[in-house]
């Protein structure tokens, strides 16, 4: 079978992009052809780039003719859509409609109803004003992404597709990752049919063959306001004789507060076997996310690794975390019951081998390459 992906990467690389890298390489193992259609988004510089990727964003006619020429030489079996913008946009629909090829979405996020995709507002809240009446204008209203002429750029791209339909004229079934995210499509007005779930494939880490305690308290992942570091800190502060890390980049969004906690230490980002090591010293791993997430790897990594995790109860995590059964559900934006949970779950050292136990063997039977191809490569033939 011949695949072919297109994406539009981001200035840095992202989970949402390594996820989708995987499934490419998923289907090349068992002997499939993928080819891939990219732009970048670290091609923006300056005045002029930001103007350019404003326009496109909206609609980029030559995508478009550089799509035909791709799928005429290449001519796929089928298309896996991911990111579109800024330098794609939904002008590539229409060679894919004018040639009959089937096509899925991959949307780890929100973003066809939502313009930055969040489902979150510039203090961090949950925000889904975009759903409702009025659709994308509460985007360039609220500033959402804290930028005028930015917030009215992601608005107008989010209006040009929505009334075009040209995303959901040209797209055959819409991959989300969660039970969840389903129902948010479906309340949205995309009929069941066309919907998928494909989760999150689960890492490839070497599983300690002894279980270990951990010593501190772990944050894995971009430091941002929406993945809830500042709920993370203020449990830190409640637990002054527990340890914290994070592990993980400073969002350019994201000032670290000063008067920090004694008991937390910055790593930075971490890789490989050092990320490994991260986990398998840390005692319970924390995702307080404030937003709904798409498919949060750093949760399934760290049951992978035998790690209990403490997550909020909102989007995809409630999904994957079972509470009281594999790791432990709070409120998000609620430091302190962020914090009360992190002092319960960590003194009782019996608790966390039971939800580590529980977590290796709900993932390893969820979330496997197998199991993932086999979803995948049943959607593709079903499509063709």
């Amino acid at each position: 079978m011949k695949i072919l992906f297109i994406h539009n990467n981001y200035i840095k690389p992202s989970g949402e992009e390594a996820a989708s890298g995987e499934l490419a390489r998923l289907m090349e193992e068992h002997g499939h052809e993928v080819r891939w259609f990219r732009k970048s988004s670290a091609d923006i510089h300056g005045t002029s780039g930001k103007l350019k990727a404003f326009w496109l964003g909206i609609y980029n006619p030559k995508a478009s003719s550089e799509l035909a020429f791709v799928l005429d030489e290449f001519k796929p079996d089928v298309v896996q859509v991911q990111n579109l913008y800024p330098f794609i946009s939904t002008s590539i629909f229409k060679p894919l409609k004018r040639r009959g090829i089937p096509v899925v979405m991959r949307c780890p996020n929100y973003r066809l109803f939502c313009p930055n995709g969040l489902c979150l507002d510039k203090v961090g809240k949950v925000c889904e004003k975009c759903f409702g009446e009025g659709h994308e204008f509460w985007c360039a209203y609220n500033n959402c992404e804290r930028n005028r002429m930015k917030s009215i750029g992601y608005a107008l791209r989010g209006w040009y597709a929505r009334k075009s339909r040209n995303i959901l004229d040209g797209v055959n079934v819409f991959i989300v990752q969660s039970e969840f995210q389903r129902r948010k499509f479906i309340e949205q007005d995309i009929k069941e049919e066309r919907l998928a779930i494909v989760p999150g494939i689960a890492p490839s880490v070497d599983a300690p063959k002894e279980w270990l305690a951990g010593e501190y308290v772990g944050f894995v992942g971009r430091v941002s306001v929406e993945k809830g570091i500042d709920e993370f800190i203020e449990a830190a502060r409640m637990n002054p004789d527990l340890p914290f890390k994070v592990a993980g980049n400073v969002d350019v969004t994201y000032r670290v507060p000063d008067g920090l906690p004694k008991n937390v230490e910055f790593v930075g980002f971490l890789k490989g076997k050092e990320l490994d090591e991260f986990y398998l010293k840390s005692r319970i791993i924390v995702v307080p996310s404030k937003w709904y997430e798409g498919f949060p790897n750093v949760i399934v990594r760290g049951m992978l690794l035998g790690r209990p995790i403490i997550t909020t109860n909102i989007g995809a995590m409630q999904s994957i975390i079972n509470n009281g059964k594999n790791g432990i559900l709070v409120p998000p934006a609620d430091g302190k019951a962020l914090g009360l949970a992190i002092k319960k779950l960590y003194t009782d050292v019996d608790m966390c081998k039971r939800f580590a136990n529980q977590s290796i063997k709900d993932t390893a039977d969820k979330y496997s390459r197998e199991r993932i191809y086999e979803i995948l490569i049943g959607i593709y033939k079903n499509l063709i």
